[in-house]
């Protein structure tokens, strides 16, 4: 680990993301499953709905 750290460090064009760095150097960069994306992007929308249907609420509850 503190290899990869010290490349890290020394890498001239430091990358966007480090833990994916430290992923890659440590053999733990398998392909994402596209099932997991497809998981991520429902719950992206989930987030989106609740939080419309709870500004919805207040609005609601404010005319009452």
């Amino acid at each position: 680990l503190f290899a990869v750290l010290v490349a890290l460090y020394e890498e001239p064009e430091k990358p966007n993301s480090a833990l994916d760095f430290l992923k890659h150097h440590l053999g733990a960069s398998a392909p994402e499953n596209p099932e997991i994306e497809a998981l991520r992007l429902e719950v992206a929308e989930m987030k989106e709905k609740y939080e419309a249907v709870l500004e919805e609420n207040k609005k609601l509850k404010t005319k009452v």
